[in-house]
């Protein structure tokens, strides 16, 4: 069973991020994103007020830059060459100081550098100098996006990793359905469901497992009720009654990847008009997959899905593009957009939940995680689609 990825595959991308570092011409690179820096590192961290950066020097070596709350943590777990640490933030002495002496030491001045940012930020109150005001360097270049491209297409590990994922987010919708009832609310039902499906979880998968994220989890996120038509609603604590819509949530990290399984459920019994849009919901979804291959761009995929609820007159009950990538991030580029161009190509793990939202009845939203393979796509997601299987009893 797989439940991180391996020290070799983290190597490997270091070196390819290096050679399209090289290719910009460019001697020595600097990242601050927390999630490229885990890409590239397996450490995991919680980004606060004390900056963290990732640094490659012109000889390739890797050199990780934490608070010394943080050293031992990274020396542990970080896959780099060496770990630099300064005391606290803001210090008597910056931060900022110390990096500079780090990437001095490794090669640095006199060297075109590139960054994906001009310095860390944080909204946790930190403050400090750009990079290109206290580092001299030959010359600066973004590089901002470069790791996040490298993310789009998964290797085999990463997409067994979200396959994981999918199945514990399947056994808590199931659990999540089975204890939607009349006259309970929402936060009971998530909590228990999340709590008995995370149980099973670390029980089943052992000691090796680390989320590095949430585990296994079912919610509604207030898509209660008349509630659900809106897209992205927040928990409100509502009661469910007796033919609510239901729009719901499913997953659990793996070492740190996501997989999205949303489904549309009736709380005992659906109308005429909830069937109605349903069914077009579902239809679209269905137009969706049919058109995912590789080679063509994500917009036409959204072209397709935009005809279809044209055809059907319900253009002005969408509210969203038809899905997004998805892998590190809950929503990763690209996107199912008519204005993203592109190119669909094997490896890609992508969420496809076309949405119709009816204010007074309901939101009607699938979403399933589907791999691109060489002529189409593979089902990662599982959980049942059908309007009977979806009425909560």
């Amino acid at each position: 069973m797989l439940l991180a990825i391996s020290k070799a595959e983290i190597l490997q991308r270091q070196q390819m991020f290096f050679a399209k570092v090289q290719e910009k011409q460019l001697d020595c690179a600097i990242l601050f994103g927390v999630t490229d820096i885990f890409y590239l590192t397996g450490f995991h961290f919680h980004p606060t007020e004390r900056p963290i950066g990732f640094f490659i020097a012109p000889n390739q070596e890797t050199h990780l830059f934490v608070p010394a709350l943080e050293h031992e943590h990274a020396e542990e777990f970080a896959c780099v060459d060496k770990v630099h640490s300064y005391p606290e933030y803001p210090g008597l002495r910056h931060p900022m100081e110390y990096f500079k002496d780090a990437l001095v030491e490794a090669g640095f001045a006199g060297k075109r550098v590139g960054f994906d940012a001009d310095g860390y930020g944080s909204s946790m109150g930190y403050r400090g100098p750009k990079v290109s005001q206290f580092l001299e360097a030959e010359s600066f270049a973004s590089i901002y996006g470069v790791v996040e491209e490298m993310r789009v297409v998964k290797s085999p590990a990463e997409i067994e990793l979200i396959k994981e994922s999918c199945r514990w987010g399947n056994l808590a919708h199931r659990l999540l359905q089975k204890y939607s009832k009349p006259g309970l609310s929402e936060i009971e039902i998530t909590t228990r469901a999340s709590s008995e499906a995370t149980m099973a979880m670390i029980e089943t998968l052992g000691p090796d497992y680390k989320p590095h994220g949430n585990t296994a989890y079912a919610i509604f996120r207030g898509q209660v009720g008349a509630m659900s038509a809106f897209p992205h609603a927040v928990t409100q604590n509502l009661v469910l009654k007796k033919g609510d819509t239901l729009v719901t949530g499913a997953a659990g990290e793996v070492w740190g990847y996501h997989s999205e399984l949303e489904r549309t459920m009736f709380v005992q019994e659906a109308s005429k008009e909830q069937e109605t849009y349903f069914q077009y919901m579902l239809e679209a979804q269905d137009v969706a997959f049919q058109h995912i291959k590789p080679g063509i761009p994500m917009s036409q995929v959204e072209e397709a899905v935009q005809a279809y609820f044209k055809e059907k007159n319900i253009q002005h009950l969408t509210a969203h593009h038809t899905g997004h990538a998805i892998g590190l991030l809950g929503h990763e580029a690209p996107f199912f957009d008519l204005g993203d161009h592109t190119i669909i190509q094997p490896g890609m793990v992508l969420t496809v939940e076309p949405g119709i939202y009816v204010r007074g009845l309901g939101g009607f939203r699938h979403s399933d995680t589907v791999a691109v393979t060489a002529d189409g796509i593979e089902m990662l997601t599982y959980y049942p689609r059908d309007l009977a299987s979806l009425i909560c009893v």
